[in-house]
């Protein structure tokens, strides 16, 4: 088979195919094809198993002995180039069939037709953060086993670049509640500063202060003159000046809602919240025309997270803001995947008491009580509705 791949290859090969995998509990099928980079070619390999792809770039001097590296583990390989079809079978006996075929449209050789995912932060850009994730190695190149964080950081980067459509000043002010090891908010930093040329100012907050000192050590590092982290909780955090936008990444339990209830009273124009650990209503909830849905304990988590979302997507909608809610990243990697995103808008009235009594329907049907709803009605944002 090797003389047969080597005879192959006298050709330009643009694309193949490896499929029919004898253990498919590996890699299921492997794709690959010409592409290039400052004026460089080089193959490009999407590897396939049942539930991810694996990327992985190969010089062209090398993807022969690459392709004989990978064949034992399969049993068809094809290759085109831009007129012929190359294919290569083996039997179930282990008898090798080779056939090639004239192909009846031509295929494009332009490699700048070549399509690529055009992320807001690419392979070989600036960026220091990411390196030190180790998302991309010392020269840029993204590291193989990284690529689904390096999608997932792209992911956030897109929802708060879609946010920012609208947003004409050249200054935002963000705090950033739980903001843990901050590697999100270095990269989100970077990207407003370095690529979208907007003066960000930023603050973390987070209870560990090991963690606060080494972030504010980084932001150093880095020249980030306008990062900054503090200790404290999101509960009793005071900001006497303009908040333009708050962010919290899975923040537990009841502190999601306190950062919405910050966020609210300083009139922050975007809110971007990925809830976690709902335990609140969970333990709150009863019913007994739902009771199908709380006597499995699994069943009742996922629902009261619902359930918790949708208040609150409905408390700030009352509050006027523009709602949606969004996958942040794909349920393969956490199951904690909803981002509640909320843009500063005027709200009908009419919209505000249909989603006043969705959340007075929830109230009673499970005999709950949200610690936002509660605090909002305290603070009389929406007594006169209630």
């Amino acid at each position: 088979m090797n003389d047969i791949i080597n005879q192959i290859f006298e050709d330009k090969i643009i694309k193949g195919v490896i499929s029919n995998p004898i253990n498919k509990d590996e890699f299921i099928k492997i794709v690959f094809s010409l592409k290039s980079k400052n004026n460089e070619n080089y193959y490009a390999l999407e590897k396939y198993t049942i539930k991810q792809v694996f990327h992985e770039n190969v010089q062209l001097n090398l993807i022969k002995e690459k392709i004989v590296e990978l064949k034992g583990n399969f049993k068809q390989l094809n290759m085109f180039s831009e007129t012929i079809e190359y294919s290569i079978k083996v039997s179930k006996k282990d008898k090798i069939f080779f056939s090639k075929t004239q192909l009846k449209k031509p295929i494009t050789n332009n490699l700048s037709h070549n399509k690529t995912k055009n992320y807001l932060i690419n392979e070989y850009d600036d960026c220091q953060p990411l390196v030190d994730l180790g998302v991309f190695t010392k020269d840029g190149k993204i590291v193989v086993s990284m690529y689904s964080k390096f999608r997932q950081i792209n992911r956030y980067l897109e929802i708060v670049d879609d946010c920012l459509k609208k947003y004409d000043n050249k200054d935002i002010t963000i705090i950033d509640f739980g903001c843990g090891k901050s590697y999100l908010t270095f990269v989100l930093y970077h990207y407003l500063k370095n690529i979208r040329k907007i003066n960000p100012k930023i603050i973390g907050l987070d209870l560990k202060v090991d963690v606060i000192e080494k972030c504010n050590d980084t932001a150093i590092k880095y020249g980030y003159t306008n990062l900054s982290f503090e200790v404290g909780d999101i509960e009793n955090f005071k900001y006497n000046n303009n908040v333009d936008m708050v962010i919290t990444l899975h923040a537990c339990n009841t502190a999601t809602d306190f950062a919405l209830f910050n966020a609210i009273k300083w009139n922050a124009s975007i809110i971007l919240s990925v809830p976690c650990c709902q335990s609140e209503v969970k333990q709150q909830m009863q019913s007994v025309r739902f009771n199908s849905l709380l006597k499995n304990g699994i069943i009742k988590d996922r629902f009261a997270s619902l359930v918790t979302d949708t208040i609150r997507a409905n408390c700030l909608e009352l509050c006027d803001y523009n709602t949606q809610i969004l996958e942040f990243i794909d349920m393969d990697h956490s199951l904690k995947n909803v981002l509640i995103k909320a843009i500063s808008k005027k709200i009908s009235d009419d919209k505000k008491r249909i989603v006043l009594n969705e959340i007075l329907e929830l109230n009673n049907e499970f005999k709950i009580e949200n610690s936002l709803y509660k605090m909002l009605v305290n603070d009389k944002k929406i007594k006169e509705q209630y």
